[in-house]
């Protein structure tokens, strides 16, 4: 087997882009029970795992610690936001305008996630020409 770290950035955007489409699953969720009593929204963090595995040492450049990263500490899980906070009288802590941003956002977060990932592949695959 060859041993390379080609695939290390399409590694990590490939966890990026299942976080973001986890993400968006949660919010769609979300959207769906804005009306449930006592219900507490749902969220995904994935942008502060990355950065924990990436390290905050300024002085080894990106690709290097993209390479160091060990992509199954990349797992992220939905979790309960501010679960002991709401602010309407039957306890469910939904906002749906800032769903419907928090959507648009994701939407487009996963997009550039999804050309970053065919950028990457279409330089490989002109190196390989």
């Amino acid at each position: 087997m060859i041993n390379t770290k080609a695939f290390d950035y399409i590694n990590v955007l490939e966890k990026a882009a299942d976080a973001a489409w986890l993400r968006n699953e949660c919010i769609a969720n979300n959207i769906a029970n804005v009306d449930t009593p006592n219900y507490k929204r749902q969220d995904v963090d994935f942008e502060s795992v990355l950065a924990r595995e990436l390290g905050s040492n300024c002085l080894v450049d990106m690709d290097t610690r993209v390479s160091r990263i060990n992509t199954s500490h990349l797992k992220v899980g939905a979790y309960t936001d501010a679960a002991g906070f709401s602010y309407r009288l039957d306890g469910n802590n939904v906002d749906i305008e800032t769903e419907n941003v928090y959507l648009a956002q994701n939407q487009l977060k996963y997009q550039g996630l999804i050309n970053s990932i065919s950028h990457e592949f279409k330089t490989l695959q002109s190196v390989m020409k």
